[in-house]
């Protein structure tokens, strides 16, 4: 937590920011230096059903959070251990699906630029993020969320 002591994770961004500004500089990249790719017509549908994949994922992750009352704004406190819906395959499936959600994006586009930079990204959220939100949680939740981290994997 920050020196103020709030009751909040003290990220560096928001990772829906993180991801849009990987979405943002892979689209600048591309329209400035555009490696030519062989793109089979029959990809594309595997990009779109990832992207749905993905949307379905996300949506799933924030109603439960929803049903049981807390938020999953990092500028909020966090009012309950969540471990249930998604939560029970992985401590972080909004990120999973965001991340899916580039690379669906990714081969839709035949992008290749935002693969590397997805990579920075998690990067950036693994020190500037997850690690932050997860010592923010032990110090809220103690053994409750330490037992958590020891059943279910951060990412799948």
């Amino acid at each position: 937590m920050n020196g103020m002591n709030q009751d909040k994770p003290d990220v560096l961004l928001p990772p829906p920011v993180l991801y849009g500004l990987c979405l943002a500089l892979g689209f600048l990249l591309k329209a400035l230096i555009n490696p030519p790719l062989m793109m089979i017509w029959k990809v594309w549908p595997i990009g779109a059903a990832l992207l749905a994949a993905s949307i379905g994922l996300a949506l799933w992750a924030v109603l439960t959070f929803t049903a049981h009352g807390t938020s999953v704004d990092p500028s909020h406190p966090v009012t309950a251990l969540v471990q249930t819906g998604p939560y029970r395959f992985s401590r972080n499936p909004i990120y999973v699906a965001l991340t899916i959600a580039v690379v669906g994006v990714a081969i839709i586009n035949q992008n290749i630029w935002l693969i590397p930079l997805l990579v920075l990204v998690h990067i950036v959220l693994h020190y500037g993020v997850i690690r932050r939100e997860e010592r923010y949680l032990t110090n809220k939740f103690g053994a409750a969320y330490c037992d958590y981290q020891q059943r279910v994997r951060r990412w799948l």
